[in-house]
């Protein structure tokens, strides 16, 4: 394990795990909620969460960019896309919003042009993995070429089955057990 990982590892347990009754985006219930809005805003921690997914991702070839669907996927964006030009990769960074915007050029994908280009989609928990779906199903109509998804925590709770059965390697850099947690 890197030093980063455990470093990362160690913040996302002190600052952004809460227990008590949640009620999750798919609506499972749950004891326990991994917030990492507030790791992953902390300038403490947002370059770790860089450094580790720069990790995780860099065996993928020929990436272009990373991004997701906003807002739990910008912060991890930026990190990557800032801690992999320290690290000498020329990751770029999109954004993908929920909807196409009404005005304006009509956008739903943000960023560079896509069109051709290797991307991976990130988040920053996974659940159901309706998230990375909806922003891979966005990006397929701007012509990216989608060659996986990466998530921050695991919550272990179907995501990456269902991410692996629609067809695209799924990569997670900690999982409910390295925060001493259970699905």
């Amino acid at each position: 394990m890197t030093d980063a990982r455990q470093k990362l590892i160690d913040y996302i347990s002190e600052l952004a795990v809460f227990h008590g009754d949640f009620t999750l985006t798919s609506g499972k219930k749950a004891t326990y909620y991994v917030d990492l809005r507030k790791v992953s805003l902390d300038h403490r921690v947002a370059p770790l969460i860089g450094q580790v997914m720069v990790d995780l991702i860099e065996d993928v070839p020929d990436v272009f960019a990373v991004g997701g669907l906003t807002m739990g996927a910008d912060p991890i964006a930026a990190a990557v896309l800032h801690q992999g030009v320290a690290l000498g990769k020329t990751y770029d960074a999109f954004v993908v919003r929920k909807e196409p915007k009404d005005h304006g050029r009509g956008r739903q994908v943000e960023g560079p042009e896509l069109e051709g280009k290797r991307v991976i989609v990130l988040e920053d928990t996974s659940t159901t993995g309706g998230s990375p779906l909806k922003a891979i199903e966005a990006l397929k109509k701007v012509g990216a070429e989608v060659v996986g998804v990466a998530v921050v925590v695991d919550r272990a709770t179907g995501a990456r089955e269902v991410i692996e059965k629609a067809g695209y390697p799924y990569f997670a850099a900690i999982g409910l057990e390295d925060l001493g947690l259970e699905p």
